[in-house]
């Protein structure tokens, strides 16, 4: 297993592992140099003079797990740096859900121009997300950021739980907007077996890592690895995505454009978080080798297919038949899809022989930087750096 699994950014320094702090390169906005017995630290347009042998140390304890606690507070000198970049990337992307024009979609719902099934799936989509997103956000906080001891690491897992806050937030907007029964959406979904069973099937393995266990155990870090794929690779990475498709194919219909507008920029989000899980992972891997053992690999590709066959399941409770737009088919194919495309990407096997994406034009609804929603909604641009760009643009479909 290898770091190379990722496309580093090259706008941002590679530290040498044989002399990690013995070069004068600058790249983008983080440089670093020897100057006697200090290293002098460009950074974000400041500078900082780290003692050499002092550095050094901080550099070597740095790990996923298990490093010096003492530095996990301290950024520099940098370490992790794709952890660093999509910590950047997310700030760029970030936006607000307020500000999303809701009046077409308060309109729509509230008059006869969606069909019982297409207003099923915007049912289905609050009720399950209103109880999703704060399992990633509890998660990620208890169970990930917890355990990570490295500052650059725990800097972008902290953005990463302040964005399941801003797409709970977005859920407040649309229930608020239509004017939905809070707690009537709450009750409704509680209920649906689907649901119930996909929620359980990912928190049963969270419980024991909440509760400080000891990661310098093999069996206790492949629970900690099991969990960080199991929320970015399994939940947010495949058990997402249809769901998410069916709101934009409404949204590519004229219908629930707010919406969708908001799952448009939820799901550049997603492509960060699901980015950022793999590559905790794999260097979770090349620090612990003893982890990626032949039967915990197997484990991992056994868990994503029991998350395939429950997604599956709910899939067909969100669409029981084919609809204006919509085949069934498709989405089935696309959650098996998307799953062996995480697994492929950390170098498991895949579980389907689906190869072909059958929602290719998600792409252009996602990568739009701006747009009018296309039925001539308000312009809004989100990137405060013009960019929406990820280290792989594929996560993002």
């Amino acid at each position: 297993m290898s770091s190379a699994l990722l496309a580093l950014d090259p706008d941002l320094v590679s530290l040498s592992p044989a002399d990690p702090l013995n070069f004068t390169s600058i790249h983008g906005d983080v440089s670093a140099k020897e100057e006697g017995d200090v290293v002098v630290y460009q950074f974000r347009n400041k500078t900082f003079r780290l003692d050499k042998t002092k550095a050094r140390e901080r550099l070597a304890g740095k790990m996923v797990i298990n490093g010096h606690r003492s530095a996990e507070l301290n950024v520099l000198p940098l370490k992790y740096t794709e952890a660093y970049r999509i910590y950047k990337q997310m700030k760029a992307n970030h936006w607000e859900p307020d500000v999303i024009d809701m009046s077409k979609d308060a309109h729509q719902w509230n008059t006869n121009a969606l069909s019982p099934k297409e207003r099923w799936i915007i049912e289905m989509s609050i009720g399950y997300f209103s109880a999703a997103e704060g399992i990633v956000g509890d998660s990620v906080l208890h169970v990930i950021e917890d355990n990570l001891t490295a500052a650059e690491l725990k800097h972008a897992s902290l953005r990463h739980i302040a964005e399941e806050s801003i797409h709970m937030d977005s859920l407040l907007h649309i229930i608020g907007s239509l004017n939905i029964d809070l707690d009537e959406v709450t009750a409704k979904f509680q209920d649906i077996p689907s649901i119930r069973k996909k929620n359980a099937f990912i928190t049963r393995h969270m419980p024991i890592l909440k509760m400080g266990i000891d990661l310098t155990q093999t069996v206790n870090k492949q629970a900690f690895a099991k969990a960080l794929f199991a929320i970015t690779q399994v939940m947010e990475g495949t058990q997402f995505y249809a769901l998410f498709a069916m709101v934009l194919s409404l949204h590519r219909q004229n219908k629930m454009t707010g919406i969708g507008q908001m799952f448009q920029y939820t799901l550049r989000d997603e492509s960060n978080h699901i980015a950022l899980g793999r590559y905790i992972l794999t260097e979770l891997i090349n620090e612990n080798p003893d982890i990626w053992t032949e039967a915990f690999r197997a484990e991992l590709v056994e868990f994503m297919r029991e998350g395939v066959e429950l997604e599956k399941e709910f899939v067909c409770d969100c669409l029981p038949e084919d609809i204006v737009g919509m085949r069934q088919q498709e989405f089935l194919d696309y959650v098996e899809y998307n799953a062996d495309r995480r697994l492929s990407s950390l170098g498991l096997p895949v579980l389907s022989r689906v190869r072909n994406n059958p929602f290719g034009w998600l792409d252009e609804v996602i990568f739009l930087k701006k747009e009018k929603n296309f039925f001539e909604t308000r312009v809004t641009e989100y990137q405060t750096s013009g960019s929406v760009r990820n280290s792989n643009e594929d996560d993002l479909i």
